[in-house]
């Protein structure tokens, strides 16, 4: 099982976009999808999916987060043919951040908004190819510029099977925020590949829900570990959700949590709902007996 799974929020759109992302890779699939009923956002469409191998998890559950630049998903693309054909369709209703063109890192790059507000780099890797295809960059922006080394550095900390990576760092006048240090850092979490940088110009918008991490706990006490370490917000405690020091939020729930909602029956998802709303950290005991109907 995935340890860590990037989550995406979405008004209304999440299967829509899911299968247009799916479209665009090889190795890709729709896993599976549920409604959960009455919740403060009304009746949610939740789905899982598969691209490039890696999965990912979305969420129809109203207009309360937008995406923004903060967290993307940089996309190893092998050909100067395959960085063209994804750049053109993402193009489609979308909104480009950088253009498509060469740099001093990478032959062809460019960085897109696509018509849902998901941002993705590409970029030509032309040396063989990478051991992950799409991997999630974090970009500390606005209060949070100048934390990159600091966040991937408490991160590999608190994550087991990680690694820091390479960091290199702003020269003299590369960037205009005065606070931006980094200018890309690699790490790997749980063996999964990450990528952060520090805003090089100063930016208004910040770590949203709208992007967050699903982390899959085997029981209580990995749920507890990960709590303690994580949560920096007690007002974004909710449902699982917590977010950290640096604004990036997490879901911190059990790794069976999906069978409970996809594989149930409706009453037993109804009472699984119905408990796991009154919560803020998840409480496995309980979760259980409400699936049990013992609640």
């Amino acid at each position: 099982m995935q340890k860590i799974v990037p989550h995406l929020w979405y008004d209304k759109e999440a299967k829509e976009a899911a299968l247009f992302y799916i479209s665009l890779f090889d190795q890709s699939k729709l896993l599976n999808t549920t409604v959960i009923e009455n919740t403060p956002s009304g009746d949610c469409e939740m789905l899982n999916f598969e691209l490039a191998g890696q999965q990912f998890s979305a969420i129809s559950a109203g207009p309360y987060f937008k995406f923004n630049p903060s967290i993307s998903l940089m996309v190893a693309c092998y050909s100067s043919e395959e960085v063209d054909a994804k750049w053109k369709t993402l193009s489609e209703g979308g909104t480009e951040l950088m253009p498509l063109d060469e740099y001093s890192f990478s032959k062809k790059y460019g960085w897109i908004q696509d018509r849902y507000g998901l941002s993705w780099q590409l970029m030509l890797v032309d040396n063989g190819q990478a051991a992950q295809k799409i991997t999630p960059n974090l970009l500390f922006s606005n209060d949070a510029c100048g934390k990159a080394e600091e966040a991937v550095k408490y991160y590999t900390e608190i994550f087991e099977s990680s690694e820091l990576g390479i960091i290199s760092k702003y020269g003299p006048g590369e960037a205009a925020a005065s606070n931006a240090k980094v200018n890309y850092a690699s790490f790997k979490l749980d063996g999964c590949d990450f990528s952060a940088m520090d805003n090089a110009f100063d930016a208004e918008f910040n770590f949203n829900e709208a992007f967050s991490f699903i982390i899959n706990c085997k029981d209580q006490t990995e749920i507890d570990y990960f709590w303690d370490k994580l949560s920096a917000v007690p007002e974004a405690e909710q449902c699982g959700w917590i977010k950290d020091k640096f604004g990036v939020s997490w879901q911190i729930v059990p790794e069976n949590m999906d069978q409970m909602l996809y594989s149930g029956s409706k009453d037993e998802i109804q009472r699984i709902t119905e408990a796991f709303l009154k919560m803020k950290k998840f409480d496995l005991e309980a979760l259980e007996k409400a699936r049990l109907g013992n609640g």
